[in-house]
């Protein structure tokens, strides 16, 4: 089973690997849902890791509808993960109705090239999940990463499984929630790869500055999250 780990920094994914990742899904702005890395972050990553690299392009938080701008941003994103020697994107498209938008969609698959692709958790916003599997199966999407539409990808694991059963060359990977202790099911119901940050606060410093900088739901500023070495360890000799 592949064990894919969410990380946003370099510290991160050089744990990821060293815990035994397969691979890796490199992302700026875990509490924010994920946003585009950095052009320096993707190279200096690239340039330690042995193992797969796919990374994120998605230009802000919030909802999977872009403007033109922003679609352009995206594809230019693209362009340089592959001259950074990227192994995977990972992105996806809705329109205002949270259907995927397909012909956007497209676009972003043929600057892909010969990168892999990942739709990602905006799959878990569309009305009909199994119709858009089976599309985005026949646009050359190579993985679907989804919770099954359940704020856990443990609560949604019936959808999932379902998914899973229909799946040809486009792979469902559950993502959101996936822990030492329940990562057995996803190996129990056949899937070949499941997501996950396994990680952990770590204190930068032990001085707090006088004025926060964050939003008041997120971390202090003296706290980032990183890749934890043994959280990730124990999913992976679960699933191996």
């Amino acid at each position: 089973m592949i064990v894919e780990a969410c990380v946003n920094s370099l510290e991160s994914a050089l744990n990821a690997e060293q815990a035994g990742a397969q691979r890796i899904e490199l992302c700026a702005e875990l509490t924010a849902g994920g946003i585009t890395p950095s052009y320096g972050l993707i190279k200096s990553v690239r340039e330690a890791l042995q193992i797969p690299v796919h990374i994120l392009i998605r230009p802000r938080s919030g909802d999977f509808t872009y403007s033109d701008k922003e679609f352009k941003t995206m594809l230019e994103d693209i362009e340089v993960c592959r001259a950074l020697q990227a192994d995977g994107i990972v992105s996806g498209i809705l329109g205002e109705d949270f259907e995927v938008d397909w012909e956007r969609t497209q676009e972003l698959i043929k600057h892909c090239g010969d990168c892999s692709f990942t739709f990602h958790r905006a799959f878990d916003w569309v009305k009909e999940p199994l119709e858009t599997h089976h599309r985005l199966q026949e646009m050359g999407v190579n993985t679907i990463l989804s919770s099954g539409q359940a704020p856990t990808a443990e609560e949604g694991i019936d959808l999932l499984d379902k998914l899973n059963k229909q799946a040809g060359h486009c792979m469902i990977m559950p993502g959101a929630g996936i822990r030492h202790d329940n990562a057995h099911l996803f190996k129990l119901k056949g899937f070949k790869a499941i997501h996950l940050s396994a990680s952990k606060v770590k204190k930068n410093s032990d001085s707090e500055p006088s004025l926060s900088m964050q939003a008041p739901s997120r971390m202090k500023e003296n706290e980032v999250l990183i890749t934890d070495v043994e959280l990730l360890k124990k999913v992976i000799e679960i699933v191996n």
